[in-house]
């Protein structure tokens, strides 16, 4: 070990920005690098019930999980993409399903054919392109396969999963590999008076925590990030005005659906998570337009089954902490910024965090140049992901309730106009490549949302391929390979069923 490596890390805050950050530390490290984690039972975890996007399968295999055993673990289910109902219009349901559109017939995206061929009165929604808007909508599941030249190559999943449980899971992972859990409340936190370093965390029994850097996962109250090194906010509640969630979880008595389904209300939206053994459901709303007790006798009101604990009340303030990393300190999951669950961006963002964290690892100077590209593309990350959730709320036709006037006639940042210019015009999407969501995703909420292009592309006429035959072709295949799998309650319960619990 060099002289000016860490020798400790401290994490300050468990639940599943911790431990997934312990669980990755753990299986990195092999040298003589310590790492404590260090939270109080006492004080509660933010995790209700969790919904996930497909980069998730990633971590898990860096780690080597095995996929069923975490799943009967987590009492987890699959998820091909999220329904969205009222949102463009009240009595209007769309599906930003995982993987793309069709399969390639042409240097031309799919959907452009689909564009023209709608210019000509073809009615098929885009949906029916792809498999997994078609097997979600079924309730059949299957994990894709390899071969690039089956249709089932096409789709992706993610998972639905407890988050206090997938926490355990992986704390005793790292636990085995050497991570030392410390229970307890911290206090005060000490400082170099020179540098303005981190040197240790005191909890309220004035035992001391010393590391040479820290890791805060300490939840929306950002103990280190802001408390100690005040680092500032960047609000973003202008364009994500949403500032309150309720959260229940009820008896598993509906659909077993391998999707989760955000319901847009007068106030907010609601989500519904299927796992198995229970359902989670969550409010969440803009506290300007819809009062706490209101809100929660709405969420129970429209519950799958009866209700498994009493309403679990979120505050938060959309946006993102200036500096993600501050001197000798990284913030990691809501300590680091939040952005609503609508496109469940959570738990990956705390695992891009850990990922940007391993590349730029620092030894105990913290070179501030690390530090820069640390916070620029954290920064980036946090921006796109953000705009994609603006256009959600702000494509709507929707004019019966205030916080839908108030979205669809909000200035929006000038990249998201850009985009949706592009897209208006032509039907073409402007993505940079590093973005966590692509074409596919833009596209399903474009069309989703009734932001309809003008036209579709020149070339697509200057083409001399027989598009009609493809295109009905892949509709007959994609709807032939979704019937063909079975049930998402029969995949689970051969695969990866979850023990009985009481």
């Amino acid at each position: 070990m060099g002289e000016r490596s860490l020798r400790n890390i401290a994490i300050v805050g468990g639940g599943t920005a911790g431990w997934m950050t312990a669980a990755a530390l753990a299986q990195t490290l092999q040298g003589e690098c310590r790492v404590v984690l260090v939270e109080s039972d006492a004080i509660g975890t933010v995790g209700v019930g969790e919904a996930t996007i497909p980069p998730l399968k990633l971590f898990n295999a860096r780690l080597g999980i095995d996929e069923n055993d975490f799943l009967r673990h987590t009492q987890g289910s699959f998820k091909l993409g999220i329904e969205f109902v009222d949102w463009a219009r009240r009595g209007h349901r769309y599906l930003h399903p995982f993987g793309q559109f069709g399969a390639d017939f042409d240097v031309i995206p799919v959907h452009q054919y689909w564009l023209k061929a709608r210019s000509e009165g073809h009615e098929a929604p885009l949906g029916e392109y792809s498999l997994a808007n078609v097997a979600a909508l079924k309730g059949r599941f299957q994990r894709p396969v390899r071969d690039r030249r089956m249709v089932q190559s096409t789709f992706d999943y993610a998972y639905h999963l407890d988050a206090g449980r997938y926490a355990a899971f992986l704390r005793a992972y790292a636990e085995q590999r050497g991570v030392t859990r410390v229970e307890g409340r911290i206090g005060t936190v000490r400082q170099d008076p020179d540098s303005g370093f981190i040197t240790a965390v005191v909890l309220d029994d004035e035992r001391r925590v010393e590391a040479d850097f820290f890791i805060d996962c300490s939840g929306f109250r950002g103990l280190l990030i802001e408390q100690t090194l005040h680092t500032g906010y960047e609000d973003w509640s202008h364009w994500l005005p949403c500032d309150r969630a309720v959260a229940v979880p009820c008896a598993a008595d509906g659909p077993f659906t391998p999707h989760t389904r955000a319901t847009a209300h007068d106030a907010g939206w609601q989500w519904r998570i299927p796992l198995q053994h229970r359902t989670g459901n969550g409010y969440v709303y803009c506290s300007r337009f819809a009062a706490d007790d209101a809100a929660a006798a709405l969420l129970l009101d429209r519950l799958d089954g009866a209700p498994l604990a009493d309403p679990l009340f979120l505050r938060f303030t959309a946006g993102r902490r200036r500096q993600a990393w501050n001197r000798n300190c990284v913030a990691i999951g809501l300590a680091a910024g939040f952005l609503e669950p609508l496109e469940s961006t959570s738990i990956h963002l705390i695992q891009t965090a850990i990922t940007r964290l391993l590349a730029l690892f620092p030894d105990r100077d913290c070179d501030p140049l690390l530090q820069r590209e640390f916070n620029r593309v954290t920064a980036l990350e946090y921006e796109r992901i953000r705009d994609f959730l603006v256009l959600h709320y702000h494509a709507t036709e929707r004019d019966d309730a205030a916080l839908w006037r108030y979205c669809a006639n909000m200035p929006i940042p000038d990249e998201l106009q850009y985009r949706i210019d592009h897209f208006r015009r032509y039907g073409r999407l402007v993505t940079d490549q590093m973005e966590l969501f692509q074409n596919s995703n833009w596209l399903a909420v474009h069309i989703g949302q009734f932001n309809w292009p003008q036209r579709y592309d020149p070339l697509v006429d200057e083409r001399g391929i027989d598009w009609r035959a493809r295109l009905a072709g892949l509709r007959r295949v994609i709807a032939a390979a979704a019937d063909a799998m079975p049930t998402h309650a029969e995949y689970v319960r051969t695969h990866c069923r979850a023990p009985k619990t009481a």
